[in-house]
């Protein structure tokens, strides 16, 4: 029975000429679910010809942030309980409202306070202004379950500074708000407090200013991006062009954050590390749209053809036991070209028809 006294999953309003889109569980910190990328897609559908809607600002609910991603919990029960064709529904709605926001009309304004990670990428990190603040925490953390980056992501990745993408990529380490600035995710640096006077300056403004000149009056230049300050090695050692290569270069580094991170790789999915490589290169070459592809070819295969993102999910969030039994378990054992089956999968609905 549905509870017809459950707050909206996404809010949808107007002020004045701006048309607002809140995401709305903060308790979950705004986590997607397919009927929330469904409202989120009509909202827009519906304001894309709309003449009283110049703007569009997408936010989260609640002080943790934007959106920590999507239902990985319900990913796992769909592909445990063989619904694959549900598992396609979800990547193919979710991927096509990634590349409307990038392709919209009228300029969408995206606010990533807080965490904003994966899915919350995919809203934030494909908009036309792109706020982040003090309190920010950016990511595309999915090789920590077995998985590779997706909602376009691997086109952000492939397009950050030198090296910084398949670092980034591949250990799903968090960028503060200074560093998504730095790595490309982000465009603007507005201090959290002045939030609520952009939102209405925004929802209030009297003539045709753009959104990036009202955002100005509130941008601030951050703190030093520490992806800045590591960039010479991460350049170095993640330029090679294997998995292993990439591993003997880092034995050969003195920094300690060279060290931490062979110690995060080597605690990884190998596939999912060798497949997510595979995919910010490839990435590289393309648009946004052929990333979209690639990505969803490889998340169907891993939905469908390798066990390690059923079992990263079931160590970090099912059984919690941090455990995971990846197949194969150590980067040693991947073959030459680990990530070909995933690059070379052919679904059987494709992503736009």
């Amino acid at each position: 029975m549905t509870d017809t006294n459950a707050a909206p999953t996404v809010l949808v309003r107007t002020e004045g000429s701006l048309g607002r889109l809140t995401l709305n569980r903060p308790k979950a910190i705004n986590a997607l679910d397919l009927d929330m990328i469904r409202q989120l897609t009509a909202a827009l559908d519906r304001w894309r010809d709309d003449t009283d809607i110049d703007i569009v600002l997408i936010d989260g609910a609640g002080d943790r942030g934007l959106c920590a991603g999507g239902d990985v919990r319900g990913l796992y029960d769909q592909i445990t309980s063989g619904q694959y064709d549900s598992v396609g529904d979800f990547f193919r709605a979710e991927y096509a409202l990634n590349l409307m926001i990038a392709q919209y009309p009228k300029s969408v304004v995206a606010i990533a306070d807080g965490i904003t990670m994966g899915g919350g990428i995919g809203l934030a990190g494909h908009a036309a202004v792109r706020i982040v603040t003090e309190r920010s925490r950016l990511a595309m953390p999915e090789t920590r379950i077995g998985f590779t980056p997706d909602v376009g992501g691997t086109y952000l990745l492939g397009r950050a500074p030198g090296r910084i993408g398949e670092y980034l990529g591949l250990t799903g380490s968090t960028m503060t708000g200074a560093d998504a600035v730095y790595a490309g995710f982000a465009d603007y640096y507005v201090p959290s407090a002045h939030l609520d006077e952009l939102r209405e300056a925004l929802g209030k403004r009297a003539d045709p200013t753009s959104p990036s000149e009202l955002v100005l009056l509130f941008d601030e230049t951050p703190e030093r991006s520490a992806l800045a300050d590591e960039r010479a090695w991460i350049d170095e050692v993640f330029s090679a062009d294997t998995i292993g290569d990439i591993l003997q270069r880092l034995s050969e580094r003195t920094e300690s954050a060279a060290s931490d991170t062979a110690a995060t790789l080597a605690e990884l999915s190998p596939t999912g590390i060798a497949v997510t490589l595979d995919a910010v290169r490839e990435a590289r070459e393309g648009d946004l749209r052929d990333a979209l592809i690639g990505e969803y070819r490889r998340v169907l295969w891993f939905g469908t053809h390798h066990p390690d993102l059923v079992e990263g999910i079931r160590a970090q969030l099912v059984d919690k036991d941090r455990s995971p039994r990846w197949q194969p378990a150590t980067l040693a054992e991947l073959e030459p070209d680990a990530g070909a089956a995933a690059r070379a999968y052919s679904p059987q609905v494709p992503l736009f028809g």
